[in-house]
Order: C-alpha cells, then structure tokens, then sequence
C-alpha cells in the first residue's frame, strides 16, 4: 500500500529532516532576503537529483518531481522567511543571528516539504505528471506569492496545497475545513484634518483630536451594527498620531489600522462602510476626515475538492482529522487560491507558545506525518485530475475532476 510506504519512508527520513530543520533554524532571514535559506534549499534537492526550475526569481526556489505516469501538475508550497524576533528558547541550535527568528515556524514547513519531494522522487513510477514544489520568500509581509506567480511558478499547475504549524494541535492531528479558513488582510489609514491652535482657547481651533478619538469607538459601530452576525470582521485603530507639543492643537490626526474580512461582498463594502463613519463623526465635530485603503491578501478559501483529496490522504495515514478553526490571521497563500483550486490545512505540532512568540517551539516528530501526508495528498491529487470525465476525456487544467466544472482558474 503506498500510504504505508509513505509513512515508512518519511520515518526513514527523519534524522534528515530534522538536521535540515535545525540548520534552517539556526540561520534564519528575513523577508525577501533569504538568500542563504535559498542555497540551502538548493544544496537538498540537488543532492537528491530534483530538479530545480530555472525562474527569474531573486530568492526563493521552485523545484519539480516529474512521474512516470502522464498527468497533470500538482503544487505543494513552503514559506521560507523568519521574523525580527529574538529567540529565548534556550535550545542547542537557537538562532545564530541576533534579532532574528524562525518564530513562525517556517522552518518546519521547508522541511516537511523537502521531505515531501525525497518521498515522490523515490516514488516517481506510481506519479502521474509532476510534483511542483513552491519554497517561497516573503511570506510575512505578504508579498512572495505573488513573487513566484509572476515570474510562472503556478504555470500549467491544476491545484496546490500547503500549511501552517498549529501548536495547539497535537502531532499527528490535522485542521481541515472547506471554505474560508483565513481572513483577508487589508489596511487603511485616516486622516482628520481640523485646526490648530493654542490648548488653553481651544474654542478657536476644531480639534482633531478629539474627532480622532470619537472615530475609533464608532468605527466598532461597523462591526456590530453594519455587518450581519452570522459574517464575521474585525476593525483594529493600531496607531495614532497627532501633535508636536504639550500646548497646541494640531491640525491633524492620523490613525491607521487594519481589517479582517471572510467573506467577499464584507470586503468589498468595508471601505466605503469606515470611510462614511469616519467623515460622518468628522463632521460633527467641525473636522473632516479623509480613508486611505491598502487592499492585501484575500481569504484563505479552501476547494472543496482539493479539500476532499487531503482529507483522503490523511484518513490512509491513520492521522486525526478535526474541523479547522478559522483564524483571523492573513496568509499569502491565498493568492494562489485565486488563480487554482487548493486547500491550506493546519499542522498539529503540539508546540509551547503562539506564533511569533520569541519562545515559540515546535515538536520535530511532526515533520514525519507532515512529509507523508502531502506527499500523498500530491499524489492522490495527481490522481484525481488525471481521471477521465463522463464523456472518456482527462480534465482540463482549471476544471474541477469529476464534474468538469469550471475552477477558479477559469477563463
């Protein structure tokens, strides 16, 4: 059975695994300058005989395991970046370079990925068509994805998966969940332009201040009573800004912040909705207030066929599957979802503390069912998409298997 030989192969492995791991660790780089991460990755896979994909890509790597079947291509994506963080683990292999931290895990992710590609490369006479591995750059600033979509990562790819560390999920548990798991990430900054003056006649300035102030309880108004219950949101003021002097009222305000949105039509209103609100209470004050908007990632939004060919690969490598709980937090991922079908699940790792933490750990035993499972799900996928629909025909790129309706691709 190949899920079993999956498992026993990963096991294998893991020493491997673990020492990749650990050196990543060790030598973490930040966002769009991973470039030793990058030779590193490199260095694995041409060790392994994979092939590494000629892109015009300043870091980051896209590598592919061809099979010896016919058959589409299937994606399996890494992030590869670290935080400016500094670790207090207290582990051996504890971060060598001052400031800076895999507090995110991403090591791990790059890892099980790479594991993932030594187990098809052994297994290339049961693959149908090819395995492309996405080790992508800059994914905590949101912008890597779109990175290796532009320089043709995603060309001719028919679905993708990939994951987070989820450390308060036991090893060998996963989160699965059709539809949106991740909110989408979006910015804006408010300017509230009144007039200065002296502190002590504040009759004869509009102070906005005091506007600014008024604007961040009723932005909450946009939460509770402008989106429905059953949707979910959230409005965060983060900063605010105002003033040069203890004894003057300043001209203007600035606050910035951000909003996180599941759905489609709450995204698309947010900006009008903060912008009304914000100009609304402005006005009653004298003042006038003025909405930037900075659109970033889009949901996390889980196929549910992709969905279904995980959740089989998991049930064969006897891992436990629960119900995902949505986070609030953003992932890039999600722009390769916009032009493919693809799942992102998380990754039990029974780990001590939260993302981003400096103390952040994650248990190295879950490199191993990691390495299976999406070793498997690629090639059950691979699978799946080159099954012949009703008529005897394989499904088309963009379409969905089985159905043959169209994907998220389609043009």
């Amino acid at each position: 059975m190949v899920a079993e030989r999956f498992r026993k192969d990963a096991e294998e492995l893991r020493p491997r695994l673990v020492d990749i791991r650990r050196e990543l660790h060790q030598y973490p780089e930040l966002s769009m300058a991973e470039f030793e991460t990058t030779r590193r990755i490199r260095r694995f896979l041409q060790d392994e005989g994979i092939v590494i994909l000629p892109l015009d890509v300043p870091v980051g790597v896209v590598a592919e395991v061809a099979g010896e079947r016919p058959g589409p291509t299937i994606a399996l994506r890494a992030d590869i970046d670290a935080l400016p963080v500094q670790e207090e683990t207290g582990l051996p292999f504890a971060s060598r370079i001052d400031g800076k931290m895999h507090a995110c895990g991403h090591d791990f992710h790059t890892a099980a990925m790479l594991g993932a590609a030594v187990l098809l490369q052994k297994h290339v006479r049961h693959l149908h068509g090819r395995v492309r591995f996405l080790f992508q750059p800059g994914e905590e600033k949101g912008c890597g994805a779109n990175v290796l979509i532009k320089a043709g990562a995603l060309d001719g790819v028919h679905a993708i998966f990939g994951m987070h560390n989820k450390p308060d999920l036991p090893v060998g548990t996963i989160g699965v969940k059709t539809g949106p798991l991740m909110a989408s990430v979006d910015g804006f900054a408010i300017t509230v332009s009144g007039k200065g003056g002296h502190a002590a006649v504040p009759q004869a300035a509009i102070d906005p201040i005091v506007a600014a102030s008024a604007i961040i309880g009723g932005l909450q108004t946009a939460i509770s009573r402008s989106i429905s219950p059953f949707e979910r949101a959230v409005v965060s003021v983060c900063q605010f800004h105002a003033g040069t002097s203890w004894n003057v009222i300043p001209d203007t305000a600035i606050l910035e912040g951000t909003v996180r949105t599941f759905e489609p039509h709450v995204r698309k209103n947010m900006p009008g909705l903060l912008q009304r609100i914000a100009k609304g209470i402005a006005a009653g004050y004298g003042a006038d207030a003025r909405l930037e908007w900075f659109a970033g990632t889009p949901t996390v939004r889980n196929d549910p066929v992709t969905t279904e060919v995980i959740r089989a690969a998991a049930k064969a490598l006897h891992l436990t599957i629960v119900e995902a709980q949505p986070s609030t937090g953003g992932e890039d991922f999600a722009h390769y979802q916009t032009k493919v079908p693809g799942t992102f699940i998380w990754m039990g790792t029974s780990g001590t503390e939260e993302w981003h933490h400096p103390r952040f750990t994650v248990n190295e035993e879950a490199l191993v069912p990691s390495a299976a499972l999406f070793a498997l799900a690629a090639l059950y996928a691979a699978e799946r998409w080159s099954e012949p629909d009703a008529a005897g025909h394989r499904v088309e790129a963009g379409r969905t298997p089985r159905t043959g309706e169209q994907g998220r691709n389609g043009k």
